[in-house]
């Protein structure tokens, strides 16, 4: 199948399949997930890569889910480490920078009754949106049962891998 757009997808493309894994695990922490995406290579362009992932996304077990959860911080806790994922954490909640103490406050009060009720970190696609947003969505998402919001979950990571998958094309397309 040849490559009609991006050098960011010839890049993917062309990685050995442990590379192709470890630079698609930057998007979603699911192994799974990365590597049946992975395994799918060569994509044509970022339409059939945005397809794949969407539709391996889908097929993912719950445990697959809380596996990619478990490397997303809380909102409003800015993930410490130098790698590109936690500077694109970082990136997608600087709704939060600029908060008013109550309202960080109310986040973390927030994430500890998500994390008591659900079981894992309160998920949303920051990306754009406010401290006071993302807020609402919690307190909103927290009269869910877990039959309610195992989907909103779902919907939220496959927001963020999205942007993140467009971020990697973008980051590579400079390699």
């Amino acid at each position: 199948m040849p490559v009609t757009t991006g050098r960011g997808i010839a890049w993917l493309n062309a990685l050995p399949p442990a590379d192709a894994e470890s630079e698609l695990l930057t998007c979603c922490a699911s192994r799974r997930w990365a590597a049946a995406v992975a395994a799918g290579r060569p994509y044509r362009d970022a339409d059939a890569l945005h397809a794949a992932s969407a539709e391996h996304l889908d097929d993912l077990d719950w445990a697959d889910v809380e596996e990619a959860l478990n490397a997303h911080p809380r909102i409003g806790e800015r993930a410490a480490g130098q790698d590109r994922e936690s500077a694109w954490s970082r990136g997608e909640q600087s709704g939060v920078n600029d908060a008013e103490a109550a309202t960080r406050q109310a986040l973390a009060d927030g994430n500890r009754a998500y994390e008591d009720r659900f079981g894992h970190v309160f998920l949303i696609c920051a990306t754009g949106l406010s401290a006071g947003q993302m807020l609402a969505a919690l307190q909103e998402r927290l009269s869910h049962d877990a039959d309610a919001e195992r989907p909103v979950v779902r919907a939220e990571l496959a927001k963020i891998v999205a942007i993140r998958l467009d971020k990697l094309r973008t980051a590579a397309e400079g390699k």
